[in-house]
């Protein structure tokens, strides 16, 4: 059961896909998840014209994390971000369903991850231009789930893995976006509250009934660094847990590509490179490289021109000595094709020539280029 409700200013950010559909009065869509918003124009139109976006009525906790229907990763995106908003606010809360709701999520994304992987690992890519801090902690656990499978974590730790990456930053949600958003030096109190949000976190998950210690141990060593230079505890070497560094790893990834405003976001190719001289001290490494290897040299979600002159969006990673995949959108002359075509890069006339950094994403339908029935 659905509910339209009017959009509200700030929602929606110049230069950044939409994050859901757009519907009008009578529920027809107007623009699809992906649709690209270029203008202020554009922008105050929208909200004047009192155009709206789907609002899921809330359904039994036990209704949202048994569902079996395909998982659509873009469909499902306003879902899990809504759901873990109310996860992590049940957990500051002490409420009781704090535990159900946290394995629930933890355990959605997983099956997401591992239904469709190539298009989970294109969101964290596609909405990496200004992400929210809820969107960030997201791209934190489905960065989780990819390298702790590459590193050989067994299964039951990757879930324990996941959940910390989904509560490690509780503490700094309430200051995150404001601190993202500005571009000033940080004060020191402010710099003592990250420094003390991994405690802070853990206090409120111990309250909420949450005390699985591996998870506590991940959140409270997530900061410390091989080579004895990070924090609360100065740890070193294999003191640290190995989910603490790939949950560290995620979020470094994850700070790299990411648009702030006291700093440009980094393309992936100078993202590769920083997370491969991470292998040097900081982490063991094994972990950059899984990292590594879950990208590939262009992962799914950006933009790459082929030689052909085409421009296109990786859709998925390589196959059997096939692929990189990619969906041309524009071709050679810089015409947008009216709809994709799927190239496979490891054809001549299809090589990748570079990485595409347009000021502007172009619009896409993030469902229909990753083959799911809308």
């Amino acid at each position: 059961m659905t509910e339209l409700v009017r959009i509200a200013p700030g929602a929606l950010t110049i230069g950044r896909p939409l994050p859901w559909n757009v519907y009008d009065s009578d529920g027809n869509v107007l623009l699809r998840q992906g649709y690209v918003i270029q203008t202020n124009s554009q922008l105050e139109q929208l909200f004047e014209r009192g155009r709206f976006k789907p609002r899921k009525i809330e359904r039994p906790q036990e209704e949202i994390f048994e569902d079996n229907r395909e998982r659509n990763p873009f469909a499902d995106y306003p879902d899990l971000l809504h759901t873990l908003e109310v996860t992590l606010k049940a957990i500051t809360d002490s409420d009781p369903s704090a535990p159900k709701r946290l394995l629930g999520l933890a355990r959605m994304i997983e099956r997401t991850c591992t239904e469709s992987p190539d298009a989970s690992l294109a969101l964290v890519h596609l909405y990496s231009i200004g992400p929210t801090i809820h969107e960030q902690i997201l791209f934190y656990a489905i960065l989780c789930q990819f390298v702790a499978r590459q590193f050989g974590l067994e299964e039951k730790r990757i879930g324990v893995l996941t959940a910390a990456a989904l509560t490690a930053n509780l503490a700094l949600v309430p200051i995150a976006d404001k601190l993202n958003a500005s571009s000033k030096i940080l004060s020191n109190e402010q710099r003592g509250v990250i420094r003390q949000h991994p405690e802070r976190s853990i206090n409120a998950l111990q309250a909420a009934g949450i005390t699985n210690k591996l998870l506590l141990t991940t959140i409270a060593q997530h900061h410390e660094q091989a080579d004895g230079s990070g924090y609360p505890k100065g740890l070193s070497g294999t003191e640290i847990r190995p989910e603490a560094e790939i949950l560290a790893l995620a979020e470094r990834y994850v700070a790299m590509i990411t648009k702030r405003a006291y700093r440009q976001r980094m393309n992936i190719a100078d993202a590769r490179k920083l997370i491969a001289n991470l292998a040097d001290g900081k982490f063991r490494p094994a972990i950059p490289k899984a990292l590594l290897q879950v990208l590939g040299e262009f992962p799914p979600g950006i933009l790459v021109r082929l030689d052909n002159n085409e421009v296109g969006v990786v859709s998925g990673r390589p196959v059997r000595a096939r692929g990189p995949f990619v969906k041309a959108i524009f071709g050679p002359r810089g015409n947008r094709y009216t709809g994709t075509f799927e190239r496979d890069t490891s054809i001549l006339e299809f090589n990748i020539r570079a990485l595409e950094e347009p000021e502007v994403m172009p619009s896409m339908d993030f469902s229909l280029m990753w083959g799911f029935r809308s």
